[in-house]
């Protein structure tokens, strides 16, 4: 199965009640809750509250979109302690963070074996709530691209750790394929949106419906539950908002 939803991301301006509310009416049946406009780390209250209203409009809480930093957040102040505590309160079954803040190639091997290290750390502290952890594929990260994301999921070896997925900008179709099937065994979710040439570019969901009819048919033949959520619509727009949940709807029938 797969359960359409929406990154809260996408109005980080506008109040979690608003969210609630677009999310709802556009039938969709989840959200990834932004961890800085909407859940800041630490604020217990808030994160209760806001996971309590989101059950109270039927509606599931996908992961807590952290912007836990392997190898740097701890060092500036946040704790995966925090980040953790939050998510719990917030009833999330995922945390997302990021694995560093350098490409591949130009992050150093030390800098690799901390953020190694850092994540068997984490992983195993969110196992111990029944929480799991999930990257963000992101470019400046290790997790940049699918050979360099399945590499590091591949030498953690972890059963708590797992990654999005989302396609790259830059590529065609045929090659944001060959990504995704790198990241297939450890794949827990999908960002969906449809950009291009650049990630500048964007554009209704409905124009790349042929290429997301691929990417999820290849998803799907892996796992049973995959939260596909929306994020960043072209112009921050409720109404576009609602014509790409239209569309991920039909993708998803």
């Amino acid at each position: 199965m797969m359960r359409p939803g929406l990154v809260s991301v996408t109005f980080k301006h506008r109040p979690c009640e608003d969210v609630i509310c677009y999310a709802h009416k556009a039938q969709l049946k989840s959200i990834e809750w932004h961890g800085q406009n909407h859940v800041p780390p630490g604020d217990l209250e808030i994160a209760h509250r806001i996971g309590q209203r989101t059950l109270d409009a039927g509606l599931a809480v996908a992961a807590y979109g952290s912007y836990y930093v392997l190898g740097q957040s701890e060092g500036q102040g946040l704790s995966f302690a925090t980040v953790l505590q939050t998510a719990e309160a917030l009833g999330a079954p995922m945390i997302r963070v990021w694995a560093g803040h350098q490409n591949p190639e130009e992050t150093p091997q030390g800098t690799r074996a901390t953020i190694f290290e850092e994540t068997r750390r984490v992983a195993d502290l969110a196992t111990e709530k029944g929480i799991k952890v999930i990257f963000e594929f992101h470019d400046n990260t290790l997790t940049q691209t699918g050979q360099s994301c399945a590499a590091l999921l591949g030498d953690l070896d972890h059963p708590n750790v797992g990654t999005y997925w989302q396609p790259v900008p830059e590529m065609d179709v045929n090659e944001n394929l060959t990504q995704l099937r790198c990241v297939l065994p450890w794949l827990m979710g999908l960002h969906v949106f449809h950009w291009g040439p650049t990630h500048k570019d964007r554009h209704a969901l409905a124009q790349g419906e042929s290429d997301w009819v691929q990417y999820l048919a290849m998803a799907g033949q892996c796992h049973d539950m995959l939260n596909v959520l929306l994020e960043f619509v072209k112009g921050g727009t409720v109404e576009q908002f609602n014509e790409d949940a239209a569309t991920l709807h039909r993708l998803l029938v």
